[in-house]
């Protein structure tokens, strides 16, 4: 039988940033913490609008960053027993950054189109075989260089509670690295962000349980079947508006 047990700290008197992080729900051996639940959640509807290439795909993205954020960084505070998810955090950053260029380039497009906000605000295209090519290798040596990365940081800050295994750090790098292309390409309204986001869930699914980020990879799985869809639309969109040879965004 399951218990359920709400929990706001566990140790001495928490200010109100470490209660937020720290608010948990005990399910059997897992922990479901109630700001990274809230935080995904946030997301899918981020990525549910961005399938519907509507502008307010961005903001409503940025909320979700910031909030998880602080989910993955946390135990870095010490307000939280999960080993910290320095890739995980560091793309929550880059996410924003991204997300308010993908915002103005679509506020752009969609002026240009002459188009009402809840009207689609971009055209999706296949990216070239150079812009294919430069994706690929971003992210390949993007990955080891962040690997090393993270993996000097976790060397210089052990957790006394959890110690990563050799694939951790490339696990987190993986993810990291290929987050940011997908996002980068989203922003330039390429297809093959959803490839993208199908290679990231790969490897996501199975760390978030590792790591015990179940809400994280529970999201993961269900993006694995949002994007299939989200693929299959923009390709759509992609075959009907080819016949006027649209020029790339």
């Amino acid at each position: 039988m399951r218990t359920l047990v709400l929990a706001a700290g566990s140790t001495g008197d928490p200010n109100l940033f470490q209660r937020l992080l720290e608010w948990h729900l005990d399910i059997g051996k897992y922990q479901l913490h109630w700001l990274e639940l809230i935080g995904v959640l946030i997301g899918v509807g981020s990525a549910y609008l961005g399938m519907k290439r509507l502008v307010w795909a961005w903001p409503v993205g940025i909320v979700a960053n910031i909030m998880l954020f602080f989910v993955y960084i946390g135990a870095a505070f010490g307000t939280d027993t999960r080993v910290p998810l320095f890739g995980q955090a560091g793309r929550q950053v880059f996410f924003i950054v991204t997300s308010a260029y993908g915002w103005w380039r679509w506020q752009q497009h969609r002026a240009r189109k002459h188009a009402e906000t809840d009207q689609p605000a971009v055209t999706p295209r296949w990216a070239t075989t150079n812009e294919r090519f430069a994706m690929v290798a971003f992210w390949l040596v993007g990955t080891i260089i962040a690997r090393f990365v993270f993996q000097a940081i976790l060397d210089g800050n052990p957790s006394p509670y959890w110690t990563p295994q050799w694939w951790f750090a490339w696990c987190d790098a993986w993810v990291f690295v290929g987050s940011i292309v997908a996002t980068y390409a989203m922003a330039r309204a390429w297809n093959e962000f959803w490839l993208a986001w199908i290679v990231v869930d790969l490897v996501g699914v199975p760390f978030g349980f590792a790591t015990d980020y179940v809400p994280t990879a529970v999201m993961y799985i269900f993006y694995g079947l949002f994007v299939l869809y989200g693929f299959s639309q923009w390709v759509k969109v992609t075959r009907r508006e080819r016949a006027g040879s649209p020029a790339p965004v």
